[in-house]
């Protein structure tokens, strides 16, 4: 099972989701692939993946942006193996300045992103990672986040640090393979692409 995490005002209609759920649709496993629509209030949303990931205890996480910053603090929890594409490392201080009215890239609905939510993510940041159960993957390109903090948080897990690229990591297809492996408990060495 692969529980794919979206990021901050995305949905499981992102591309990345979507190339996701193709491939293991190819592989004749399509029901092995989860992707829901999380609440804007992290708190919640922590507790649907949590719910989620208990269900499902062989379940490997794909998180992006935000979604990476919820799967580290799940795969903490419940000991699990992550993906992590352009994570964000202490969302809360970016997303501290976006409080107020945001609108879903996919959905269009709009909601009140709170001092509270800010407060929420806060809480889910974990003290330490466990390398071996990561990959990293950042594009050195990402206008959004600075894939450094991301490398040096994830010290010793494996890492493709690619570069160029954006913070969508638009050529995602071109690792779905790599993904797929990592997912399925096959470990690599890491590199810099």
């Amino acid at each position: 099972m692969i529980v794919y995490i979206h990021g901050f005002n995305s949905s499981p209609a992102s591309s990345k989701a979507k190339l996701l759920h193709e491939r293991l649709s190819a592989l004749g496993r399509a029901r092995e692939f989860l992707a829901p629509a999380l609440p804007h209030s992290p708190a919640a949303a922590a507790q649907l993946l949590e719910d989620l990931a208990r269900r499902h205890p062989q379940a490997a996480l794909v998180g992006s942006s935000l979604g990476g910053f919820y799967a580290t603090w799940l795969a903490e929890k419940i000991a699990l193996r992550a993906v992590l594409v352009n994570p964000a490392v202490k969302p809360y201080e970016l997303l501290d300045g976006h409080v107020g009215r945001q609108k879903n890239f996919h959905t269009g609905e709009e909601y009140d992103f709170t001092r509270e939510h800010v407060a929420e993510m806060r809480a889910l940041e974990v003290a330490a990672i466990t390398p071996q159960r990561y990959l990293l993957m950042v594009e050195t390109g990402d206008e959004v986040l600075d894939y450094r903090r991301a490398v040096e948080m994830y010290r010793g897990a494996q890492q493709l640090v690619i570069e160029g690229g954006d913070h969508g990591f638009s050529d995602f297809a071109d690792y779905l393979d790599r993904v797929m492996e990592f997912c399925n408990g096959a470990d690599g060495p890491a590199r810099r692409l």
